[in-house]
């Protein structure tokens, strides 16, 4: 990852057109190929990035100033950055990351469903939990009743970020000529509760939504006990 801090001014045109002006940011340069550009505020969120894979030219503009000009490989749109002073520009290997290690009821939901994957789906059986990937682990891979392979992931609350993250995911999995045998690998986005926005997002990517209701799976709604 390279990190540069950095007096900027950022640009994006593409289907929608947003402008940052000039200040002091952090530029974010992953290597997944992704670019972020953070503030000191507003949590974890990007102020704008291009997701991966995409490609960085580094030059002056015509003002001799230093640009990059940020291209996306497989999506419209170009993300221009204007720099006026770099104060910090570093690199540094994080090697492989072992994934997120679930806990409390993240990690129960996935015990459960990784036992009734058929709730998610009808005919959706179980493969591998955690299953691997360069990236991190899927929460369960499964199959469906026609053979073709599905990645789950898995959150409390269901938001873009979640749906993102497995997209990365599926655009891995889809390289894998054992996983595509019988087509495309698809993804189920699940979690006890899922923001509009998510949806939207899941359905512009072909990515399927279950809302999981999590007292069902552990047994608690038993139908024999309700007095209605």
């Amino acid at each position: 990852m390279r990190i540069v801090v950095a007096s900027c001014q950022v640009d994006y045109a593409g289907r929608l057109t947003a402008h940052l002006p000039m200040a002091k940011r952090v530029l974010m340069i992953k290597s997944d190929g992704s670019v972020l550009i953070h503030s000191d505020g507003g949590s974890y969120k990007p102020l704008n990035w291009m997701s991966p894979p995409c490609s960085i030219r580094e030059g002056t503009s015509e003002d001799g100033q230093l640009e990059w000009i940020v291209t996306a490989t497989k999506a419209d749109g170009t993300l221009r950055i204007l720099i006026d002073e770099v104060h910090h520009d570093s690199s540094h290997d994080l090697g492989v990351d072992p994934g997120l290690q679930k806990d409390g009821v993240e990690k129960h939901l996935q015990e459960l469903l990784a036992e009734h994957p058929a709730t998610l789906a009808d005919g959706l059986t179980l493969v591998r939990r955690e299953f691997p990937t360069a990236i991190g682990p899927v929460d369960l891979m499964c199959r469906d009743a026609s053979g073709l392979s599905v990645a789950v992931e898995i959150k409390r609350r269901g938001e873009i970020d979640g749906v993102e993250q497995l997209t990365r995911y599926l655009e891995l999995l889809n390289r894998d000529p054992l996983l595509t045998t019988k087509g495309q690998v698809r993804g189920i986005f699940a979690a006890q509760e899922i923001k509009p926005q998510a949806r939207v997002l899941a359905a512009d990517r072909g990515i399927a939504c279950a809302v999981v209701d999590y007292d069902a799976l552990r047994g608690m709604d038993d139908a024999e006990h309700r007095l209605f």
